[in-house]
């Protein structure tokens, strides 16, 4: 068993401790268990807007697929690509209202063609770099950016919870009781017992909803699992490499461009939530790696029809929440999506899990992600006034954005397309302020420091270097 390091938490398993193979099964299930339903929702909902009908099945297994290799390599790494941590790798929600209005307006080809070159060249070429620019990412700014994408999240989970945006019955008591019970189940399951049953809470939580909801579908009538996808699709199916073709309009590379390093950001934020459980910021090898394989998967996921991959927040969560920060366990969970990527039967089958039961499971993996951004801050960063004014800014103008888009109406549309991306402007908001504000986590005071042997104040003379 891991002890826990300075700032970190108690780890249950460390970075390179492999549990019991069948311990190691369940924890690796339990990551796919909370990611998969948002992860394909992002095809579901394409799909559904663009009018892709029975493609968007396929595209679903293309993500699975995706989402499990890059787990994998994210797990163990190939060459300089992968970071060697616990980070599970799925398709984002950042890419889906540029994926819609594209693929509406240029067709699917246009989308995929756009991430093709934008997936590795912008996130390669940050990864590259980013033993450069690492100073501007002090733990002050990875925090804000974890802080921020759990926060943001919390909606979307209510919204499952809720039994899912669009519903006809959303907000009805029985979809808000099962999530109510899954994450009643799982907090209980996590705080008052031990040994295994506390390590998977939350996969102990959700097969407790799944069975309730199947119950009450029998017993009620109420459509609460649907099991018709299950009968529908295919049992093996392979992937169909330019299945949709590739067209680089200008635009949507441009657009795609921007989301990529959007992604970066989310990147960095969640591999520092990761390793916020061990006490420490990752690596210069990590991040590069890390930043590597989110690109080169995408990149390469395009050409089979899969929308970009990206690592998961709520899976940062589950680490956080759980004390399991092996990366063998992701791994094994990475194996699992690969393979229900190649049976669309398997798949469809986990997907008939009710919204109301992720969104217990997902709003308790968002909360989770934003406090151990909140630990990342207080545990590398004095909350000083200078930095209190940087987290206050930072944080106000992000979940401004998120709670009101439409205060942004009066912007060009391409400006309300970037600047309504909650992640975006409190990552630009603190980078900004934490590089231009003199303080020691400021690149620019430390350079100026450097320059001239005087740090100028006495706070920064005694400030810790980063190797």
């Amino acid at each position: 068993m891991a002890t826990d390091s300075d700032g970190g938490i108690q780890l249950e398993y460390g970075l390179d401790e492999k549990p019991p193979l069948p311990k190691s099964i369940l924890l690796g299930l339990q990551h796919v268990a909370v990611m998969i339903v948002p992860a394909t929702a992002v095809a579901y909902v394409v799909g559904g807007e663009v009018g892709l009908g029975p493609d968007t099945a396929y595209i679903v297994q293309m993500v699975l697929l995706f989402s499990g290799l890059a787990t994998m390599i994210q797990a163990y790494t190939v060459g300089p690509v992968g970071a060697r941590l616990p980070i599970v790798m799925g398709s984002s929600f950042t890419f889906v209202g540029a994926s819609i209005s594209i693929g509406l307006d240029y067709g699917m080809a246009a989308v995929f063609g756009a991430i093709l070159v934008t997936g590795f060249l912008v996130e390669g070429l940050i990864g590259w770099q980013f033993k450069r620019i690492k100073p501007f990412f002090p733990p002050l700014v990875t925090g804000l950016v974890v802080v921020i994408i759990g926060l943001y999240l919390i909606p979307v989970a209510m919204d499952y919870a809720a039994g899912g945006a669009g519903a006809s019955d959303f907000g009805a008591l029985y979809h808000t009781g099962l999530a109510a019970l899954v994450l009643a189940i799982a907090v209980g399951l996590n705080m008052l017992t031990r040994g295994v049953t506390r390590l998977l809470s939350v996969l102990v939580a959700i097969a407790v909803g799944y069975a309730v909801a199947v119950a009450v579908t029998f017993a009620t009538g109420l459509e609460l699992v649907d099991f018709s996808p299950v009968g529908e699709a295919a049992l093996v199916a392979f992937p169909e490499p330019t299945r949709f073709g590739f067209e680089f309009e200008p635009i949507a590379i441009a657009t795609f461009a921007v989301l990529f390093l959007v992604s970066a950001m989310e990147t960095v934020g969640d591999m520092s939530g990761v390793t916020a459980a061990e006490g420490r910021n990752p690596t210069n090898e990590e991040f590069r790696g890390g930043l590597f394989n989110d690109g080169l998967l995408s990149s390469v996921g395009a050409v089979f029809g899969a929308f970009p991959i990206t690592s998961f927040s709520q899976n940062v969560g589950i680490v956080n929440f759980t004390g399991v920060m092996s990366r063998h366990v992701v791994g094994i969970g990475g194996l699992f999506l690969a393979v229900l990527g190649l049976s669309p039967t398997v798949g469809a089958a986990v997907t008939t899990i009710p919204s109301a039961v992720f969104g217990g499971a997902v709003l308790l993996m968002a909360g989770m992600v934003a406090a151990s951004g909140f630990r990342l801050i207080v545990t590398h960063a004095d909350l000083d006034r200078r930095n209190t004014v940087v987290v206050a800014v930072s944080l106000g103008l992000g979940l401004g954005i998120a709670t009101t888009p439409e205060a942004l109406a009066g912007l060009p549309d391409a400006a309300e397309t970037f600047f309504g991306q909650p992640v975006i402007v409190t990552a630009l908001s603190a980078l900004a302020l934490n590089t231009f504000v003199p303080g020691e986590q400021s690149p620019l005071f430390d350079a100026v420091a450097d320059a001239d042997g005087t740090t100028g104040s006495a706070d920064a003379a005694t400030a810790p270097t980063d190797d």
